[in-house]
């Protein structure tokens, strides 16, 4: 198995635990290595696996009985596995207290992380005692996926969202003995109350028409409603794919995106007014604004062959780039770029700069879906508080 070395500061990471709320995260996940923990060493008590036949065999399995224990983190509720005699006694929760900090900082880790299981079976050997393979460690973590899956896949249909922000990056995925890009796709929407919520993950060979247009469709078959307007940058499939799967919505060109674009057709040197200029169009308060300022760009900079192609661009783009005026001024400021989504695909960007190639693309969705959760369940926090 490919062996992923992770650089950690986990001193940090204790803060993040500490002063995060993680509970859907940390606790499913505590609840599962345990339980398969529990599991394991009660095959091992009997040595006998679930129906084999041993002469070996000590004891019979006799079901199990629920039992709470309580974390730095809040109360989880435990399978714990018996023996028809009742001799059997896990050694976990004699050897817990002493582990409990260290236990939640690893499945911090494992989920955050997705693919390491050397720092996870360090810490599960320094919790029991005894030693597990890197196979076992690998089960548990396959065993976080329904729990990622789950989120992935919850309705849409509780809540309305007018405007959704959509992007795509490119990650390295080993597949078939050869290292691969992989597209993310990643939509959020903001409700009117101006809640933020991450509605979407799909992971695909490239950015195109038909994958767009997939991933509408499976978010609208979780009830995810046309909205008013959607955010992007000008991907030409990711435009055809608003334009087929959400009629009636308008489509935002991302002014980050677009003055980028504007920026790039610009001579090197000596533009310092030109780009001051570019900015005072979307500094504008009212589309009657905007487009007497452009008008003034293009009549100040028509004569210039140096400016010319930004003029072009400026031009083609410029109406698609200001549909955010026909929304209430109220959501003006959050309707004109991804930035919002840019900073989740950082955070997406910062943990996979460590990783640099994930070994499949389960392992890839896994992380990403995970750091997710988290994000939601930290700006949930923030929102209590």
């Amino acid at each position: 198995m490919t062996q992923i070395q992770f650089n950690l500061d986990l001193d940090l990471l204790k803060e993040s635990v500490m002063n995060s709320n993680i509970e859907m995260v940390v606790k499913s996940s505590i609840v599962l290595v345990l339980n398969e923990f529990m599991e394991k060493e009660r095959d091992d008590y009997l040595r006998a696996a679930a129906y084999e036949r041993s002469p070996d065999r000590r004891d019979y399995r006799n079901g199990y009985y629920e039992r709470e224990l309580i974390l730095s983190i809040g109360k989880i509720k435990l399978r714990v596995p018996r023996t028809r005699e009742g001799h059997f006694s896990p050694s976990l929760f004699e050897k817990f207290s002493r582990m409990d900090q260290a236990l939640v900082l690893s499945m911090l880790e494992m989920v955050i992380n997705g693919v390491s299981t050397r720092k996870v079976t360090n810490i599960i050997e320094q919790l029991c005692g005894e030693s597990v393979s890197k196979s076992f460690v690998s089960s548990l973590t396959e065993k976080l996926d329904p729990i990622v899956k789950q989120w992935a896949n919850r309705p849409l249909n509780v809540e309305y969202f007018p405007y959704l922000y959509a992007d795509a990056m490119y990650i390295k995925v080993r597949e078939n003995h050869k290292v691969v890009s992989k597209a993310v796709y990643i939509m959020t929407g903001m409700n009117v109350k101006k809640k933020r919520e991450i509605l979407g993950l799909k992971i695909d060979h490239v950015e195109s028409y038909e994958a767009w247009r997939d991933f509408f469709q499976g978010l609208k078959a979780r009830g995810l409603q046309s909205p008013k307007l959607v955010i992007s940058d000008a991907h030409a499939g990711l435009k055809k794919a608003i334009e087929r799967e959400f009629i009636g919505t308008s489509w935002q060109r991302c002014t980050v995106h677009f003055k980028r674009n504007i920026y790039n057709k610009l001579p090197k040197k000596d533009i310092r007014q030109v780009i001051a200029d570019i900015r005072k169009i979307y500094q504008a308060i009212s589309v009657e604004e905007a487009r007497y300022f452009k008008e003034e760009f293009i009549s100040r900079y028509s004569q210039e062959p140096k400016v010319a192609k930004a003029i072009e661009v400026l031009e083609d783009g410029f109406e698609e780039s200001i549909q955010y005026f026909n929304e209430p001024v109220k959501y003006h400021r959050y309707l004109t770029s991804t930035n919002s989504l840019e900073r989740l695909n950082q955070e997406i960007r910062r943990r996979e700069r460590v990783i640099r190639v994930f070994p499949n693309t389960q392992s890839a969705f896994r992380l990403i879906g995970a750091l997710l959760m988290e994000n939601e369940n930290l700006q949930l926090n923030k929102r209590k508080r």
